[in-house]
């Protein structure tokens, strides 16, 4: 068996691993080191260890990724998820489906210092699960909005997803999140729609509310500027070059501790627990990330990479018709798959074929660029049969509703993200402008 045949039986043998609920490091981590030592023997793998773990999680870049952690931990805890809805509540919840755009609006405002998709659902589904029930809209209408609303937390920044591509992938985490910016518009907006048009479609499953008097929705405002300015400041901040990404994450997260404290929503205990949370997220993805860097330097040893990307470049296909076999495989792949492990096993696979192709962008527009795509297929099987995890997890707080409506309750959202992913693929520029690139 070559090298090359070998390096491709390891990948499928990690990914039915994964598949099999082996947790991610560990797949990655002993898949990648057999393969390696086998290739190189074992006094090179060791040679390896000495050095590539201590190399990728001491990166200063890194830095960036347990401040905006911390920052969606105090978030979370400090109840400003209940705010927010209630001021999208004021100003849209008098039309029909309104409660359900309210929720739309609320995840996406809470994804602006948040950067967790399941955070996100989770918190908002607090809030917003009761009020939609009470108002009698349909399970399927609330529970499928609350999954999608929460996909909102890894495309709008601070994206912790776009950390992690942005780290292994050696891009500029502050161009990255700049990208997302219309994107994370557009989806929202999208969503919105999608809601308006199945409320028409099935009217008794979203009842209309009464209107709330215009000073009560100006007053509504208050509690949710703090928000904003904290987005503002994070995002415009690295956007006009104040400070960098690692620094916006450390303002960001101390304001929002300031904000919380000031509100009287977070005890000592809470502030405790944050960052016990924090330090926990941090050290599993961490360790996912040397699991990662010694599974990368398998696949590089046995040149796989190569191989396809040589393949790729004299089969006489077009760039977009492979593009868009690539983003198939991961849609594929998103049914089956966390969106971690997928981002971490495939985009170094991925991105020199893609960065290898012809778009006229540049190697960082094209790696930006496909960045983002990948953010949004990532985006769309979280709420995908059979796996669909924000599915699953909003239809545990939500006693009562079978799974199945749940999933029927995504339909509309499915349908607003394929959308989405082909608006961002066939105009780059609405990612790519705010970078100045074509």
């Amino acid at each position: 068996m070559t090298n090359i045949e070998f390096g491709g039986l390891l990948f499928g043998v990690c990914l039915v691993l994964i598949a099999l609920r082996m947790p991610v490091a560990v797949a990655m981590f002993l898949v990648g080191g057999f393969g390696f030592a086998s290739i190189a023997g074992w006094p090179a793998f060791l040679n390896l260890l000495n050095t590539a773990p201590f190399g990728k999680v001491s990166s200063y870049t890194l830095s960036v990724l347990p401040l905006f952690l911390l920052m969606g931990q105090l978030a979370t805890r400090s109840g400003l998820s209940r705010s927010l809805f209630d001021s999208a509540r004021a100003w849209v919840g008098h039309r029909r489906g309104g409660l359900a755009i309210s929720t739309i609006c609320g995840c996406a405002a809470f994804s602006s210092i948040c950067g967790s998709s399941i955070a996100t659902g989770a918190t908002m589904a607090s809030v917003a699960l009761p009020e939609m029930k009470r108002s009698g809209y349909s399970g399927a209408l609330a529970t499928g909005t609350l999954a999608a609303g929460g996909t909102l937390g890894i495309l709008i920044p601070p994206s912790l997803i776009l950390v992690i591509y942005g780290v292994i992938t050696e891009q500029s985490i502050g161009k990255l999140f700049l990208a997302a910016l219309v994107p994370g518009i557009i989806a929202t907006l999208g969503h919105s729609i999608a809601i308006g048009v199945y409320v028409r479609l099935k009217p008794e499953s979203g009842p209309v509310m009464p209107a709330v008097p215009f000073w009560e929705r100006v007053r509504s405002l208050a509690p949710v500027w703090p928000v904003a300015a904290i987005f503002l400041s994070v995002i415009g901040g690295i956007y006009f070059g104040v400070f960098t990404p690692t620094e916006a994450a450390a303002i960001g997260a101390a304001a929002t501790a300031l904000m919380a404290i000031a509100s009287g929503r977070l005890s000592w205990e809470a502030f405790v627990s944050c960052l016990l949370d924090t330090a926990q997220v941090t050290a599993m993805i961490f360790l996912i990330l040397i699991g990662a860097e010694v599974f990368n330097g398998f696949l590089a040893l046995s040149q796989v990479t190569t191989v396809l990307a040589d393949a790729l470049a004299t089969s006489g296909l077009t760039p977009i018709t492979i593009l868009v076999s690539i983003l198939l495989v991961y849609l594929v792949l998103g049914c089956v798959m966390d969106s971690l492990a997928m981002i971490l096993l495939t985009v170094p696979v991925f991105l020199p074929l893609v960065t290898g192709l012809d778009f006229g962008y540049g190697e960082e527009g094209i790696a930006i660029w496909f960045g983002i795509l990948v953010l949004i297929v990532v985006e769309i099987g979280l709420i995908t049969p059979p796996i669909g995890l924000n599915v699953y997890i909003i239809n545990s707080l939500a006693e009562g509703i079978p799974l199945g409506e749940s999933f029927r309750g995504i339909v509309p959202f499915l349908l607003s993200g394929f959308v989405l992913l082909a608006i961002i693929l066939f105009v780059p520029a609405t990612c790519l402008w705010f970078l100045g690139l074509p």
